[in-house]
């Protein structure tokens, strides 16, 4: 078994949490972001559409930060493995931004174009 792939994947699952935690507490948010235990706590008490619909929007903006630090430490990182984790995560999110915003459409929840960045 190659053991290559494996190593730097779970490395690459490091830096990308490291790059999250880091952004999180060192970048400036403007008063109305919420912060991920704001967010849970929010979930917490709902249930079936307005769960639906509260973790869509939620998750939409969580992914959108997500794409704005790795559009940061694609450009501006010195590691490459770091520059291509950054430019897997873009990928993988925006991928993913797109099939949350087409179930809001779908499912009839409101949309979250105004929030993105």
């Amino acid at each position: 078994m190659e053991t290559k792939p494996l190593l730097f994947g779970i490395i690459g699952f490091l830096l990308g949490g490291l790059l999250v935690s880091v952004a999180a507490t060192t970048f400036d948010k403007p008063a109305d972001d919420m912060s991920m235990d704001d967010m849970v706590k929010r979930l917490e008490d709902k249930k079936g559409d307005k769960f639906d619909e509260q973790f869509i929007t939620d998750m939409i903006v969580h992914h959108q930060a997500a794409v704005d630090i790795a559009k940061l430490a694609e450009n501006q990182a010195k590691h490459q493995p770091l520059k291509s984790l950054s430019k897997d995560i873009i990928t993988a999110q925006e991928k993913e931004i797109r099939e949350m915003k087409q179930w809001q459409k779908e499912w009839g929840y409101q949309n979250t174009d105004h929030m993105s960045h």
